[in-house]
């Protein structure tokens, strides 16, 4: 419960934008390593020894002592998974650490099913476009039609491997037009424990 209370308050202090994002996605974990879903490194894509450093920032102690470190093994990262790394990481900020802890987050939480500014933890999707044009600015500056974010990873790392995700000639012309490029509405999991609603 702190962690939702200190991304909420976090989000007021604009100066500290990487921080209000952690604090979302580090809310996030912390829901699936009480509900026993998955680990802090599981659920984050950093290892303990990052955890170990980006938490003690912002978190008393007793919240990081929630994140149960000491039980937890490194993540290894599957195929695809580390794709997307590698993708997020060659356009990252060079020599910013922040750029590549996220770049780990943000490939992580990808493979979860809901989109991506939910599976961060994240209020909406503007947070999201703004985490990515910060810290991987080629890459989100690329993006010019507004393509869903995992669609337009999933199409980026195709096209470097030469091939096309599509059969369609071009988007204008494709049937499934709006699973790229529809509305990412829905409403935050913060939302969504302030209201009452019970989470899937």
């Amino acid at each position: 419960m702190f962690a939702h209370h200190n991304c909420r308050l976090s989000a007021r202090q604009k100066s500290r934008f990487d921080q209000h994002v952690l604090a979302c996605v580090l809310s996030r974990a912390l829901e699936e390593v009480e509900a026993g879903e998955a680990t802090a490194t599981g659920a984050t894509g950093l290892s303990r020894a990052e955890l170990r450093d980006v938490l003690p920032r912002g978190f008393p102690a007793v919240a990081v002592n929630a994140f149960a470190l000491k039980e937890v093994s490194d993540p290894e990262p599957d195929m695809e998974e580390e794709l997307l790394r590698g993708l997020l990481l060659a356009h990252a900020r060079p020599d910013d650490p922040a750029s590549t802890r996220f770049a780990k987050i943000i490939a992580r939480r990808a493979m979860r099913d809901d989109h991506l500014w939910q599976d961060l933890g994240l209020s909406n999707r503007a947070d999201l476009s703004r985490l990515l044009a910060t810290h991987f600015p080629t890459l989100a500056a690329g993006n010019t039609q507004n393509m869903k974010w995992k669609r337009y990873f999933y199409r980026k790392l195709c096209e470097a491997e030469g091939f096309s995700l599509c059969t369609a000639p071009s988007c204008g012309e494709c049937n499934d037009f709006e699973n790229c490029f529809g509305l990412e509405e829905g409403e935050s999991r913060l939302a969504r424990i302030k209201n009452g609603i019970a989470l899937d």
